[in-house]
């Protein structure tokens, strides 16, 4: 009977513990960015914009592109609750024809991982 009366204290002071911990969470605004069509060479510069719904500051640790062609930047100081951020992206707009991209982010969100996709398609000088 003792065994299971510490069992169930150990067990429920785990549970307490972990229910009292905080969490950033990262909730973004949109997760694509549909660029439509562009000219070749016009501004390929687009935002994602999000917000740290959680009740601990937000760190994102890594944004990384599925191909060279799109280069992402990422917030460098902690995002606090409540209040928002941006990852900006930058796609090589000299190459004509569609976009379908990813962008990994990592973080210390509940959600450690979030794929964004940036999609579209770039026209050359003739529009084709």
């Amino acid at each position: 009977m003792k065994k299971l009366v510490l069992v169930l204290f150990v067990g429920m002071l785990g549970f307490s513990l972990t229910a009292q911990d905080k969490a950033a969470k990262i909730e973004f605004k949109s997760e694509t960015v549909d660029y439509g069509e562009i000219a070749k060479g016009a501004d390929g510069v687009r935002v994602f914009e999000f917000t740290n719904t959680g009740d601990a500051p937000l760190i994102i640790s890594k944004v990384s592109s599925s191909c060279g062609c799109t280069i992402p930047k990422k917030p460098e100081a902690p995002v606090l609750p409540g209040e928002t951020g941006e990852i900006q992206v930058k796609y090589d707009t000299n190459r004509v024809g569609p976009i379908r991209k990813a962008i990994t982010v990592i973080s210390n969100a509940d959600t450690p991982t979030i794929v964004l996709k940036i999609k579209g398609e770039i026209k050359g000088e003739s529009g084709k």
